[in-house]
């Protein structure tokens, strides 16, 4: 499909999501979008004043779906489990998690466990948050968990020798991009364990390109003049976002992004996922680590069979 659209979102009633992040940029975006087409939209974020008003402005549009906000704060591993709990308690379907909050080159920052926080918050927190959900998107048919990523995954690397930043000189760009790259190892590392166990969850990937947003915020003074006008604007960025959540033909372990220059602009379409994302045994070893940073282990099996 050459320019896929919002028109080409299908019916979203019935279904229940959830956005991390969903009070500005993309996620408000994204979450606009899906209680338009009919959804049961839950934003989670850890600006409560925020929330509200975002969820004030969604209703104004009078959408065919419904909109609440719930308190989640991902660089807090504790707050990531008290609101998977509440989720679990209260919903009987989880359709889509759209792994989307995220920091972007902030100065060396610890979460409350002690992360390096855009790792902690983008990767960790993710992965805290998924697999503590993972039963209730088990039991609902065709779930989907889509994570948002960025072009700066091109130029991340996994150090397991220092993942979080202790010893190394801390670098904002290079911690960005470590996380990044984590994301998208995640879900293709989530996608090769469900097709082992033959489940029928999904596991998918998005990018927006160049998108003008909240998140250059800590940027150099010059990015964040000029990508007003160069960036695209948020409610086009989140459309791949959009397709890796809801288009039925986008298959487990595909990754979404622009279509133009470089995948910084246009309609979504494939993204060439780089050599570095699909190595298996990084991959392998980022749950591994993950699992035990976090405490949070998933009820599935490594593609070779191994407990995971």
């Amino acid at each position: 499909m050459s320019s896929w659209t919002l028109h080409d979102v299908p019916d979203q009633r019935g279904r229940s999501m959830i956005i991390t992040g969903g009070n500005t940029g993309l996620g408000f975006q994204a979450a606009s979008m899906l209680a338009d087409k009919g959804a049961d939209v839950l934003i989670a974020c850890r600006d409560t004043v925020k929330a509200a008003a975002a969820v004030d402005r969604i209703r104004a549009r009078r959408p065919r779906g419904t909109v609440r906000a719930g308190f989640l704060d991902l660089a807090d591993l504790d707050s990531v489990e008290a609101f998977a709990r509440e989720v679990l308690a209260g919903q009987e379907r989880l359709d889509v998690l759209v792994n989307n909050a995220g920091v972007m080159w902030t100065p060396l920052t610890r979460t409350k466990q002690g992360f390096e926080l855009q790792f902690g918050t983008n990767h960790l927190g993710h992965f805290a948050l998924t697999g503590h959900l993972l039963p209730l998107l088990l039991r609902t048919p065709d779930a989907r968990v889509t994570t948002v990523t960025s072009l700066a995954q091109t130029q991340g690397r996994i150090d397991f020798d220092d993942l979080n930043w202790s010893t190394r000189p801390y670098s904002t760009a290079a911690a960005y991009g470590q996380s990044k790259l984590a994301n998208m190892m995640f879900t293709l590392e989530l996608d090769r364990r469900l097709r082992a166990a033959t489940l029928a969850l999904t596991a998918t990937a998005s990018h927006p390109g160049w998108t003008s947003t909240e998140l250059t915020r800590n940027s150099p003074a010059f990015l964040q003049r000029v990508s007003p006008w160069f960036g695209m604007r948020p409610d086009k960025g989140a459309l791949t976002t959009m397709r890796a959540a809801t288009d039925p033909a986008a298959p487990g372990g595909s990754y979404w992004g622009p279509r133009r220059f470089f995948e910084t602009k246009g309609h979504p379409s494939p993204g060439r996922i780089i050599r570095r994302a699909r190595d298996t045994t990084v991959a392998a070893r980022l749950w591994e680590e993950s699992t035990r940073l976090t405490g949070v282990r998933y009820p599935l099996a490594t593609p070779t069979g191994q407990a995971g």
